[in-house]
């Protein structure tokens, strides 16, 4: 009986290793954590970077790969999360993969955040960040082509200033396409494992 029951407990550990993440419903470790979806033609719309030149998401970003991110230089919580996580997601990276990624901040509050705003705003993050402005219509323009939201900005009664509700997911665009989002709680070790990976992917 101890010669038989030697098989049968091979056969059990075989089994239960091999379902490893699939039986327990739990994710590769290699998987992404950001969510991959059919790539979103970007509008060919240009905003204006902080040096006050033309500049086209469709066409302008020329990295293998671009992250955008929506948010407004006075934002108190949000945006300087995300922004923190990715400046800190790109010192993990080398500097092979570093050199193929270029980060984009558009901004939801074009009134105020002026081209100069907007530079000295990300020159605390990276300065090789880029910053983009422009009219509101075309910020929202833009941000609908990538399925991201931006909400209408209200003067509140007690003369605050209240943007709405504006999306906080950060986008991977890629000739011209947006293919993955990322939510504003991926760490940056998430980031920098799904950059790399979609990175060795092309």
């Amino acid at each position: 009986m101890r010669f038989l029951a030697l098989p049968v407990l091979l056969v059990l550990i075989g089994v239960l290793t091999g379902c490893g993440a699939a039986g327990t419903g739990q994710a590769p470790a290699s998987a992404m954590t950001g969510q991959e979806h059919t790539p979103y033609q970007l509008s060919d719309t240009a905003l204006t970077d902080t040096e006050g030149e033309p500049f086209s998401l469709a066409t302008d970003a020329d990295k293998p790969l671009t992250l955008v991110f929506y948010g407004y230089t006075s934002c108190p919580d949000e945006c300087p999360l995300v922004m923190s996580s990715l400046t800190a997601a790109l010192t993990r990276l080398d500097d092979s993969d570093r050199d193929k990624v270029e980060v984009v901040f558009v901004t939801t509050d074009p009134a105020r955040d002026s081209e100069e705003v907007l530079r000295e705003y990300l020159d605390r993050y990276d300065k090789e960040f880029i910053g983009l402005t422009g009219d509101l219509k075309d910020i929202v323009t833009l941000a609908e082509s990538m399925r991201l939201y931006i909400g209408e900005a209200d003067r509140l009664p007690s003369g605050g200033y209240d943007l709405g509700v504006h999306d906080t997911h950060v986008s991977a665009v890629s000739q011209g396409q947006a293919s993955v989002v990322w939510s504003m709680n991926t760490s940056p070790k998430q980031f920098a494992d799904d950059i790399h990976r979609l990175l060795t992917q092309k």
